[in-house]
């Protein structure tokens, strides 16, 4: 995983699974990798990434995965588990990890896909915001203006979104 853009499903996937084993290894793609396999460039260093894994409470190492094959990286640190998003299971990817790990004797375990929050939902957001912002510069607006006003957050939400606004000014 890239770990790009950081959020509560990525926060799940440790925390649960903690259940399928004793030492947790999170594999963080290298910018290289990210770009190869996801079609990315990560925003935030690699190193800095390193570090925002390595340092959840549920994660006993991070290490950098730059390989193209997991079973790259099973020669490298021998785990008996490979954790995956239930989005996996049943496709043509997760069938062929499921095979190429049955015969080194790794399991595949399948956690829940985050629905409701996900990387490229959060790089759609962002990439939707920055459009508008362009447009609204070529017509003149204050596209901060117009985000930190939005009429249809309640009152608290308004006064924090404004606060921020003013922040980034």
């Amino acid at each position: 995983v890239v770990y790009d853009l950081f959020h509560v499903g990525h926060l799940n996937i440790f925390r649960e699974s903690r259940a399928f084993c004793d030492h947790l290894i999170a594999g963080v793609l290298s910018d290289e990798m990210a770009q190869r396999t996801k079609g990315i460039t990560p925003v935030i260093p690699l190193v800095e990434r390193l570090d925002i894994v390595g340092a959840i409470r549920y994660v006993d190492e991070a290490v950098v995965e730059d390989v193209p094959h997991k079973l790259e990286m099973w020669e490298r640190l021998k785990f008996d588990v490979i954790i995956k998003g239930d989005d996996w299971r049943g496709t043509d990817k997760g069938d062929k990890l499921e095979a190429d790990f049955a015969e080194v004797g790794v399991e595949v375990a399948y956690l829940p896909y985050t629905q409701r929050t996900s990387s490229s939902f959060l790089r759609e957001v962002l990439q939707a915001v920055e459009l508008a912002r362009e447009r609204a510069v070529v017509r003149g607006d204050d596209v901060l203006d117009q985000v930190a006003h939005r009429s249809s957050l309640p009152p608290g939400e308004r006064r924090l979104r404004a606060r921020l606004v003013e922040e980034l000014r």
